[in-house]
């Protein structure tokens, strides 16, 4: 049996109990089928036989599964092969192989009932598992919520009950701690009371040790001690110092302590400024470099950026205030111990205390001294480092207003420094001086440049602001309506008023710190200084206007050609003076209610001194560089008007008209006269602008020195007029609008500055005071003469006086009867005026001219209409005692006339010329006495009237006598 169940394998076949056993719920036994059974039948069924059949199978086919079955029968083939012995070989091999099957299957008939049987039970077996694996699963799904749901649950809060109840006991252990914490008196007494018993009890061994203990527990105390004294000087607790201070006096170190505490303060003050200034260096760096940490204060200072630079100097500024309050704190906490130790022993006279009481006396009065000298040294190391870090930093390229807040910061450290030492804070001063001065230059300079870009770029056109404008409403000028010490910024001051007499250490002491960064409000930054118009409303724009009428106040006999003043033809309704007067009041002003006349420029101008007079209210140091800066300002835009409008680089009266000798001979004697130019003054001051702001070279020299090139940093290039502004047309009287704002703008301003000159000399150093007075006196005052030559060149201009020389030459002056008709020219010159009263009049509804300029206007043209009268009669070839009266006559019309048209009294030059037609009455010896009198007159003048008046009454070598005075006279002013 054994030999067939190897042959089966050998075979591939299986016995029936191991293909039952080896059953799967995926693999079963193949049962043969009905025809491989059959075949197995139809073999000889002899048993006998078959057994044979089988034994004679060799041994080595039921050796082990390695066996190679086919290599076996070729190896045993023999070298000569017979076909009929391999058939009869083959046959039998094929014989026993079906004697094996045969074998087989009749094994496997026989166990197919038990075999059959067998898997129906692994069919069972195998439901049964699957329906117990569910079943697990199931179970092993509910345990699990069971577990989370409770016992986890329960077994953490057991957990966390046992966790609490150990916490409870901490906490306990730890408030009984904290009770002996910081009882630095009852403990170094209990440790003194220790030493004292051991000190007794030192002979034994045992007590030595302890003693030894005792005295290095001691020591442990005084570290402690002196690192509890070091936490003073940032948050100052009175309960922890009086501790520490009673620890220190049972340890007989009260002066030592002192010592020590001053040195906590310096490292205090180093440490607080380092580990701020990293904090920002670090934050903006953005990484965690540990390279900063190594670099010395000064180095690190450099690392800080413009947009940190403001922060971290207010952190800065926030955590010295906290040491040096800490400091001050800690002298009043001294203070008042001291008036109640001295109040103690006033009360006890007992003389046994009396060697203490000196004790604590030194003791006290060496701390005193002390604490005393600490303050000056404190605050010198306070100034030191925000100096490094004020330096660390070029400021020049910040915006205004925050460079005002750094000045304001520093402001009140000195103030700071001020209540706390009574130091002036030289350190600082200085260290702020260098950089607002530095500062300053650069700013004033783009400022400088910014008003050249202005004015070159002004219409001149007027700014429409209310009456009642004050440039205290500007935004740049509020901190002068705050009543306090200039030393605080305006931006800070707070709403309420506070004391004059309360200190910041006072006003601080218990919380709140005066370097605390505030959103400026905005509520005080509006301003409401704009009109519509100019008029304060439509209504006052609309009456202004109706009063106007261009022609009404001219009376209708002067708008005829001629008027017959014997027969008194076309007479007209009188007007009286008083009515004329306030007729051409109302005319130039047109009441609209005396705006201020400036322009957007001078506006601008206005606010810059408002930001320069900020700087130097806060900084006092700077005083002088600021207000030199602001007289620039002043003096550029001074000199600008001057150089638009008050400049005549072509000759009035040199035109092609002039073409005769005696033409350009009366351009010069207009020009010689000096009528309408500058004033000396004036001229002094516009030639000091020129030589010291005004940079006159087109560009720069590169042979030039270093000095000449710093020099020329310091100026500005002459401005020029805007192309938009046209001076030249006679309609709008040769720019007379844009003259008026232009001179006017510049008398608001030096109104302006004369307004602020209390101010100003309140913070200038009196070493620098004599500038501040030159400067007005010589610069401010003279803005009102600028508008002569301004006006001069309209009122030269605005009359046709070459054409009126010309009518004059064609009088004939040697009549021999007395004429009762003036001369021509007279009525052509009264309608010259007319026109130019029109004119001004048309000026006038678009800009207010003021009265002071409409009299400058009228005087300049009847200053020049006299002088050109003179003129005219100087050229007068002949001329009878007639003739003189007929000047005489046209000179009357023509002053009654013109005495209706201005309200100007007296006239101008009215004497100038009524002396000269007298002069041709004059005797040979009354003339010679009258040339040396009268040097107003020119040498072409004073020699007409020798030559025609004297000229038939005296000899030659009289004439020549009287001609030689004249050249004597004109000799000085070649």
């Amino acid at each position: 049996m054994q030999k067939i169940k190897s042959l089966m394998t050998r075979q591939g076949l299986r016995s029936p109990q191991e293909s039952v056993n080896d059953l799967s719920p995926i693999e079963s036994f193949r049962i043969p089928t009905k025809e491989e059974l059959r075949e197995l039948h139809e073999e000889p069924t002899d048993p006998q036989a078959q057994q044979e059949i089988i034994n004679s199978i060799e041994e080595v086919y039921f050796s082990n599964d390695s066996f190679d079955i086919v290599k076996y029968e070729l190896e045993r083939l023999p070298p000569v092969l017979s076909l009929q012995e391999l058939e009869e070989y083959r046959d039998k091999l094929k014989q026993q192989q079906a004697a094996v099957s045969k074998k087989v299957a009749d094994l496997i008939l026989e166990k197919q009932p038990a075999y059959v049987e067998e898997l129906e039970r692994v069919t069972s077996l195998q439901t049964g598992l699957q329906l117990a694996a569910v079943i697990c699963t199931n179970g092993r799904r509910h345990l699990n919520i069971a577990k989370e749901g409770f016992t986890q649950t329960s077994l953490g809060l057991l957990a966390n009950q046992r966790k609490r109840q150990l916490l409870i006991g901490l906490l306990k252990s730890l408030r009984t701690i904290k009770t002996l914490e910081e009882d630095y008196p009852g403990a170094i007494q209990l440790c003194l009371e220790c030493q004292k018993a051991a000190s007794t009890f030192k002979h034994y061994s045992c007590i030595s040790e302890l003693n030894s203990k005792l005295q290095d527990t001691l020591e442990q105390i005084e570290e402690q001690l002196d690192v509890a004294l070091s936490k003073i000087c940032k948050n100052f607790d009175i309960n922890h110092y009086t501790k520490v201070q009673q620890a220190y006096r049972l340890l007989g170190k009260t002066q030592t302590a002192m010592d020590q505490l001053h040195m906590h303060f310096t490292q205090a003050i180093h440490n607080t400024v380092f580990q701020v200034v990293l904090g920002y260096v670090e934050l903006c760096a953005g990484n965690t470099d540990t390279k900063f940490q190594k670099l010395q204060y000064k180095d690190l200072c450099t690392h800080i950026t413009s947009d940190s630079y403001i922060p971290c100097l207010a952190d800065l500024c926030k955590a010295l205030w906290e040491v040096m309050l800490s400091y001050y704190r800690t002298m009043q906490w001294h203070e008042n111990h001291d008036q109640d130790e001295a109040a103690v022993v006033s009360s006890v006279s007992d003389g046994n205390n009396v060697i203490g009481t000196e004790e604590n006396s030194f003791d006290r009065n060496y701390v005193k001294k002390k604490l005393e000298h600490g303050l000056s040294r404190i605050w010198q190391d306070v100034q030191l480092k925000v100096k490094t870090y004020l330096l660390g930093t070029d400021l020049s390229n910040f915006k205004y207003d925050d460079f005002i807040f750094v000045l304001d910061i520093i402001s009140r450290l000195m103030q700071v420094g001020e209540e706390f030492c009574g130091s002036k804070s030289e350190v600082l001063q200085e260290s702020i001086r260098k950089q607002s001065v530095n500062y300053f230059k650069t700013y004033h300079r783009t400022r400088l440049e910014e008003l050249r870009m202005f004015l070159e770029n002004e219409t001149w056109e007027l700014c429409p602001v209310k009456s009642s404008f004050s440039i205290l409403q500007l935004h740049e000028f509020k901190f002068m309506e705050q009543s306090r010490s200039p030393s605080v910024s305006p931006s800070k001051q707070p709403a309420s008023a506070i004391s004059s007499t309360v200190t910041l250490f006072e006003q601080y002491c218990n919380g709140g710190n005066p370097f605390e960064i505030q959103a400026d409000s905005k509520d005080d930054e509006t301003e409401d200084v704009l009109a519509s118009n100019g008029y304060e409303s439509d209504e006052q724009e609309k009456s202004a206007y109706q009063e106007y009428d261009s022609d009404s106040d001219v009376p209708e006999e002067l708008k005829r050609d001629y008027v017959d003043e014997q027969t008194g033809d076309a007479p007209i309704k009188s007007v009286s003076r008083e009515t004329l007067r306030s007729r051409k009041r109302s005319d130039y002003n047109l009441n609209k209610v005396n705006a201020p006349i400036l322009t957007n420029t001078t506006l601008n101008v206005i606010r810059l001194v408002g930001k320069y007079m900020q700087m130097m209210n806060i900084l006092k140091p700077i005083a002088f560089d600021v207000i030199h800066f602001m007289s620039q300002l002043f003096d550029y835009y001074l000199y600008a008007v001057y150089t638009f409008f008050g400049r005549n680089d072509t000759p009035i009266l040199t035109s092609s008209l002039c073409a005769s000798n005696r033409e350009q001979h009366s351009a010069r004697q207009f020009e010689s006269t000096g009528l309408g130019l500058s004033s000396s003054r004036l001229r002094t001051t516009l030639n000091r602008i020129q030589e010291s702001l005004i940079d006159l070279e087109v560009s720069g020299d590169p042979s030039g020195t270093l000095t000449a090139a710093e020099e020329r940093k310091e100026k500005v290039p002459s401005p020029h007029l805007s192309h938009l502004v046209v001076l030249t047309s006679g309609n709008s009287l040769y720019g007379l609008a844009e003259r008026v704002v232009a001179t006017e703008s510049l008398v608001f301003l030096a109104e302006q500055f004369e307004f602020l000159q209390p101010h100003l000399d309140a913070v200038m150093p009196a070493a620098k005071k004599p500038f501040l007075q030159q400067f007005y006196s010589q610069t401010v005052s003279t803005a009102s003469e600028l508008r002569k030559p301004v006006y001069w060149i309209v009122a030269a201009k605005a009359i046709d006086y070459e054409q009126m020389l010309l009518l004059m030459a064609n009088v004939k002056w040697d009549v021999k009867e007395i004429m009762s008709q003036h001369n021509v020219y007279v009525d052509a010159l009264l309608k010259e005026f007319e026109e130019f009263n029109r004119r001004l009049n048309d000026v006038s509804k678009r800009v207010r001219i003021p009265l002071p300029v409409s009299n400058i206007l009228w005087e300049h043209c009847i200053r020049l209409a006299n002088r050109t009268l003179v003129e005219g009669y100087a050229n007068v070839k002949k001329c009878s005692n007639e003739g003189r009266a007929l000047m005489q006559l046209d000179f009357q019309q023509f002053l009654m006339k013109l005495e209706k048209l201005t309200d100007i009294r007296p006239i101008p030059d009215k004497e100038f010329v009524e002396t000269y037609i007298k002069a041709y009455y004059l005797t040979e010896n009354d003339m010679e006495c009258w040339i040396k009198e009268h040097r107003e007159y020119s040498t072409k003048q004073l020699t007409n009237l020798v030559n025609i008046c004297l000229g038939t009454y005296i000899n030659k070598k009289a004439r020549q006598k009287l001609l030689a005075t004249i050249d004597d006279i004109d000799r000085p002013k070649r």
